[in-house]
C-alpha cells in the first residue's frame, strides 16, 4: 500500500493528468503480490521443515492448519488476481511491463521456492528493496502518467529502504531456527550484531533520505514524513538492546507502523508540494 501512495503521489505531483483507474489496479496488484508471496513463504517454507521450530507468528502448513495444497493453491490465486490486474495494465500502457510482472512472479515465488531459493542465499533483502521499493513505487508512477520521473525513482529508495528494514527485523528474530534449518538468510551470514546495525542503517537511511527527495524534487512539504523518526526511535532501541526471540515481534510490528505513517506523510507531503509550488 506504501509504495502505491507514494508512486501515486509522484505521478500527481508532475503536474500531468494521472489515470485513476490504473492507479486503483496498481494497488489491487500490490496487495495481491503482498498476499501471494506469504502463501508462498508459508508453503514453500512449511515442506522443507524450516518452520517446524518457530519464534514467530504461527504459520498454516507448519502448524498443520491448512494443507500444503491449499496453501499453494492460495497462493495461486493471489498471483493470478495479480496477473489480471497487470494485464489489464499492460494493455492501457506498453506490453513491456509483462516483463516486470513475470519478474515479479518469479521474485515472489522464488523467495523462498523452487530448487535453489534465494531468501536461503541472502538476496531477500536485495530483491525486497527492488521490488517493494523501486519497482512498486515508480512502476506506480508510470502506469498513472505512462513515464518515470525522477521524483518518482528518488522516492522510491527511502519506500524500498523501510521495507528492507522489515525483513530485516524478521530475519533477526529467526537466526538460530534458521540456522538450525540451513536458511543461510543475510541475517544468519552477517551474525546478530551486524544485522543488528543493518536494520538501524536502514531505518535511519530512509529518513536521511528524505530531504534529498524534498529539496532535489523541489517538493518541501514532503519533508513532513522526518516525523516519522519519532516513533521509529522505540524499535531501533529495542533492537541495539539486544533484544531477541519473541521479544523482537513487536519490533516488527512497530517497524510496521513506522513505515505506514511514513509512507502516508511522505505521499501527502509530495502531492501538497504540487499544489505549493504550482501556486508559486
Amino acid at each position: 500500500m506504501v509504495p502505491v501512495a507514494v508512486g501515486a503521489a509522484a505521478a500527481v505531483g508532475t503536474g500531468a493528468a494521472v489515470s485513476v483507474w490504473r492507479g486503483v489496479v496498481a494497488l489491487l496488484v500490490s496487495l495481491a503480490l503482498q498476499v501471494g508471496v506469504n502463501f508462498a513463504n508459508d508453503y514453500s517454507d512449511g515442506v522443507r521443515g524450516t518452520d517446524d521450530v518457530r519464534v514467530g507468528p504461527q504459520r498454516l502448513v507448519a502448524s498443520g492448519l491448512r494443507s500444503p495444497a491449499s496453501v499453494r493453491n492460495a497462493a495461486f490465486l493471489a498471483f493470478g488476481v495479480a496477473g489480471v490486474g497487470g494485464l489489464a495494465l499492460a494493455a492501457s500502457t506498453t506490453w513491456w511491463l509483462l516483463a516486470v510482472g513475470v519478474a515479479c512472479f518469479a521474485a515472489g515465488w522464488g523467495y523462498t521456492g523452487g530448487p535453489a531459493p534465494y531468501g536461503y542465499l541472502g538476496l531477500g533483502e536485495l530483491f525486497v528493496f527492488a521490488f517493494f521499493g523501486l519497482v512498486a513505487t515508480a512502476g506506480t508512477t508510470f502506469v498513472m502518467i505512462e513515464r518515470l520521473t525522477p521524483l518518482a525513482v528518488g522516492a522510491a529508495v527511502p519506500v524500498g529502504l523501510l521495507a528492507t528494514a522489515l525483513l530485516v527485523v524478521n530475519n533477526l528474530r529467526d537466526i538460530p531456527t534458521d540456522t538450525v534449518a540451513g536458511k543461510r538468510t543475510l541475517a544468519v551470514r552477517l551474525g546478530d550484531r551486524r544485522t543488528r546495525w543493518l536494520y538501524v542503517v536502514l531505518v535511519a537511511g530512509a529518513f536521511v533520505s528524505v530531504p534529498l527527495v524534498a529539496g532535489l524534487g523541489l517538493r518541501p512539504v514532503a519533508a513532513v514524513a522526518l516525523l516519522g523518526v519519532l516513533p521509529a526511535r522505540r524499535p531501533a532501541t529495542v533492537v541495539l538492546g539486544g533484544a531477541t526471540g519473541p521479544a523482537l515481534i513487536p519490533v516488527l510490528g512497530a517497524t510496521g507502523r513506522v513505515q505506514l505513517l511514513f509512507g502516508a506523510l511522505f505521499a501527502a507531503g509530495i502531492a501538497v508540494s504540487t499544489l505549493v509550488v504550482d501556486g508559486l
